[in-house]
């Protein structure tokens, strides 16, 4: 798996309390969830960079006959 990047992020406390909530509805971590939220935005806009070992996996499991 590739190294994951490090940045700060800052944001609004009503934000980070409401990740929060979700990501704990989700049994992810706040880190886990931005993250989810990120990927899934990108994917929907067709910005994601397809070369991660992640995403080749979905699409040939998305393509397997079946």
């Amino acid at each position: 798996m590739a190294e994951k990047k490090k940045f700060l992020l800052r944001i609004d406390d009503n934000i980070h309390a409401s990740l929060e909530k979700w990501a704990a509805d989700e049994l992810r971590s706040i880190n886990g969830q931005i993250e989810y939220l990120l990927k899934d935005s990108l994917k929907k806009a067709g910005r994601l960079k397809s070369n991660t070992g992640e995403n080749e996996n979905n699409n040939n499991e998305n393509n397997a006959p079946g």
